[in-house]
């Protein structure tokens, strides 16, 4: 019987159905590089599904029957599909399994900080009534700016669209959107959005895309959103500016180090709201993403027996 190694602690009961004629052997909530090279060498899995953890050249290179690595998800940054290109292993991921609840993260995020929820909360708990001199932000009629338009983000423009904002969006990808989404270059996000929020990939290419440069660019008193990828937002920049006051608020779901420890500089911060990168972690999206990453990597594993046997 072939392996599956499954890099979390568990997988959906519907996606382990879907994997019944194979061994499948799960890395643990945390595993490292030696943990993911060991348990290969140990196992010789066909494939891999990615929840948490590093797949790189030395993980791959453990496995000699390795075809393909399916993500528990969308984001395939923590893949080294450049290494697994060269080694014929195919890289698929569960795109848009859990868009609904990255978007509604998205939406939790961006009311947070404009309605002044978190910080509210804690003065009234404290014994505080602030009615009559707290005044919050009403978001129709103001202007969002998307950078990614893949299935989150779309589903994201439709929410601010419902609530009456002008949506603009960037993605060089993204066709046939839907007429609430205006097309518009970062130069146009930066320049009149209210509000900027990511749904993009990290890339080498759009590392720290928000920094010190693009917020200046930005209108005095920007919310920021980010429930996409950690890498992309320059974090000291974007301290800075919420200190300074040109950005108003930020709701964050992901950081450039995760997971986040005590002392990071954002901790203690009442105008950055924060949330330990459980934006697409629902029950609902947790069995669409493991019933995606089994269909996926059942797909590439027959197309790849059919390839042989032809």
């Amino acid at each position: 019987m072939s392996t599956i190694l499954v890099t979390g602690a568990d997988l959906a009961p519907q996606a382990l159905a879907l994997l019944k004629d194979f061994e499948v052997v799960y890395a643990g909530k945390t595993p490292t590089e030696e943990d993911l090279v060991s348990l290969n060498k140990q196992h010789d899995p066909v494939a891999i599904i990615v929840r948490y953890g590093k797949v790189g050249a030395a993980v791959m290179d453990a496995a000699p029957s390795l075809k393909v690595i399916s993500k528990h998800g969308s984001g395939t940054d923590t893949i080294d599909k450049v290494a697994a290109k060269a080694r014929g292993i195919e890289v698929v991921a569960a795109a848009g399994a859990n868009a609904a609840a990255v978007a509604e993260q998205s939406l939790a995020l961006l009311l947070a900080c404009a309605k002044s929820v978190v910080p509210l909360n804690a003065r009234l708990h404290a014994g505080h009534w602030d009615k009559a001199t707290h005044k919050s932000l009403e978001l129709g009629g103001r202007t969002v700016g998307l950078v990614g338009l893949g299935a989150i983000g779309q589903r994201f423009a439709k929410m601010a669209d419902a609530m009456g904002m002008r949506v603009l969006g960037f993605d060089p990808y993204a066709k046939n959107l839907p007429t609430y989404i205006q097309p518009a270059d970062l130069d146009t996000i930066w320049r009149e959005s209210d509000v900027v929020s990511l749904h993009c990939p990290l890339t080498d290419d759009n590392r720290n895309l928000i920094n010190a440069d693009t917020l200046a660019k930005c209108k005095r008193g920007v919310i920021v959103v980010n429930t996409a990828r950690g890498g992309l937002i320059d974090e000291a920049a974007l301290l800075a500016a919420v200190q300074s006051g040109q950005v108003a608020s930020a709701g964050l779901d992901s950081f450039a180090v995760e997971p986040m420890t005590a002392g990071h500089p954002f901790q203690g911060q009442d105008r950055i709201i924060l949330s330990p990168h459980i934006g697409g972690v629902t029950t609902d999206a947790y069995v669409n993403m493991g019933v995606g990453a089994a269909n996926n990597l059942l797909t590439v594993l027959a197309q790849r027996a059919a390839a042989t046997a032809a």
